[in-house]
C-alpha cells in the first residue's frame, strides 16, 4: 500500500525527493503520514480535498483486499 500511496503522489508533485511516507501499523488499521514539500501540498491535497480523497479511496481498496482499513494524513 506504501508503494501504491508513493507512485501516485510522485506523478502530482513538483518535487519528488522531498516525499516521505511514514507507517504506524496498528492490529486492524494501518495510518500512513505524507510528508511532501510545502509548494506542493496544494497539489496532493487538490481544490475542496478532491485529490487527497481519491487517492484515500485507492488505498481503502487496497486496505480491504487484505482485510484491514487503512487512513492516509497529510502531514505539513
Amino acid at each position: 500500500m506504501r508503494e501504491l500511496i508513493e507512485y501516485i503522489v510522485r506523478a502530482l508533485v513538483d518535487y519528488p525527493q522531498d516525499i516521505q511516507i511514514t507507517e504506524v501499523d496498528g492490529e486492524k488499521t494501518v495510518i500512513f503520514e505524507l510528508r511532501c514539500n510545502k509548494k506542493d501540498v496544494g497539489k496532493v491535497i487538490g481544490k475542496s480535498g478532491k485529490t487527497v480523497g481519491a487517492i484515500r479511496t485507492l488505498l481503502n481498496t487496497a486496505a480491504t483486499k487484505e482485510g484491514r482499513k487503512a487512513m492516509l494524513e497529510v502531514v505539513d
